[in-house]
């Protein structure tokens, strides 16, 4: 399912931003803290840290990324899941 919106995220979890399986992205950290971003092949991850992941600042992100550039190591990488130590905003756009 395609989607454009805002998804809020609660501290210390993660929290998926994709709606259904994709292929590429767009999403930018809104907030103040920054956020750890990290794909899987369907299931959340597991670990409470941010292992994996990559940090985005404030104001940072990715525009119509395709998700085997961005993690040439997760074979089949279908869903995006963001891990935040303070309440974040994320904007997020996909097919």
């Amino acid at each position: 399912m395609a989607t454009n919106s805002t998804v809020s995220l609660d501290a210390g979890e993660w929290e998926e931003i994709t709606a259904s399986d994709v292929s590429s992205i767009t999403f930018q950290n809104i907030s103040p803290y920054p956020v750890f971003v990290r794909a899987t092949t369907g299931d959340a991850p597991t670990e409470t840290e941010a292992f994996g992941a990559i940090r985005y600042n404030p104001g940072q992100g990715e525009r119509n990324v395709q998700l085997s550039d961005l993690f040439p190591g997760v074979v089949d990488a279908d869903r995006v899941f963001v891990y935040s130590d303070g309440k974040a905003t994320v904007f997020v756009s996909h097919a």
